[in-house]
């Protein structure tokens, strides 16, 4: 049941229409974050202790089960990161995308648990703490709203929102991903970028998602590492082939098959990436494939 009052509830509804495999629970104010089970709090995966030793056991045996080798111990961090923080963007993004409205989660308001029965990707339980929005938003009259002056101005909240969350999970993984400082805001642009541009495509507004992503991530835009920056390239029968755009960090899948490197990855040449994305359309199959990747392989 949605919360009274809710600012998110109605973006959450409709993501969970387009993307059915991630529900999304709006905790209200005196209410606790689940416990128990396969329930892990975003704080318990910041401490990188033993709550993140147990969450990554999942990856570690989903990699065993659906490759037949088990990966390295840096590579098993990157992919439970990843396969966090991409619906954990979604959290913000979405109700900025649909509604204008940026909601705040310290890593102390999340719980995510992936084991749920029917919810590939997982499920969340939320509470927000306050959320941003333009002037003329009907919900600036409620309570925690944040009125902020133009598009700009939000656009400003959405990063700022994404990195106080992303930030302290970040450091709990980097030690155990052999990774620092810009690597792991590279993966957050990604993230941010691969979330939302996959979500928009569900949703029938992939081009407006392509322009709003540019917008938000143009670059310089610190802690963040490049840009969205996607290119619209012609194809090899002389139509418009899909938007592309080069990865920031590096997803490690090639550490598992090394044989299938995708076309964006930044390990590969200039001239390589981008014959093999005008040729195939990589950039939106390997965009696709990490998303499926969430739902395919929770199975």
């Amino acid at each position: 049941m949605p919360v009274p009052g809710s600012a998110v509830a109605d973006a959450y509804a409709r993501l969970a229409e387009a993307f059915p495999a991630l529900a999304v629970t709006e905790l209200g104010a005196d209410e606790e974050l689940p416990r128990g089970g396969g329930w892990v709090a975003a704080s318990e995966l910041a401490e990188g202790e033993s709550d993140l030793e147990t969450f990554l056991t999942w990856d570690d045996t989903q990699v065993l089960r659906d490759y037949g080798r088990r990966g390295r111990p840096d590579v098993i961090a990157s992919f439970g990161l990843h396969r966090y923080a991409w619906p954990a963007c979604l959290l913000i993004t979405v109700p900025w995308f649909l509604h204008r409205r940026v909601p705040r989660y310290p890593v102390t308001h999340v719980s995510f648990d992936r084991t749920a029965p029917g919810l590939a990707v997982g499920r969340m339980a939320v509470r927000p703490d306050g959320f941003a929005c333009l002037p003329d938003d009907p919900a600036a009259t409620l309570p925690g709203a944040r009125v902020v002056p133009d598009e700009e101005a939000l656009r400003a909240e959405v990063r700022a929102a994404v990195a106080q969350h992303l930030e302290p999970v970040l450091g709990g993984f980097g030690p155990r991903m052999r990774r620092r400082g810009r690597a792991l805001w590279g993966m957050a642009t990604d993230e941010i970028v691969e979330s939302l541009r996959y979500v928009s495509q569900l949703l029938g507004e992939e081009e407006r998602g392509l322009r709003e992503l540019e917008l938000l991530l143009p670059g310089a835009t610190k802690p963040y590492v490049g840009a969205a920056a996607f290119r619209r390239p012609t194809g090899p029968d002389g139509k418009p082939a899909p938007a592309t755009r080069e990865r920031i960090s590096c997803c490690m899948f090639y550490t598992l098959r090394p044989d299938d490197v995708c076309a964006t990855c930044p390990r590969t040449c200039a001239t390589g990436r981008t014959t093999a994305t005008v040729t195939a359309g990589a950039t939106t199959e390997r965009t696709a494939v990490r998303a499926d990747d969430l739902v395919a392989q929770a199975g």
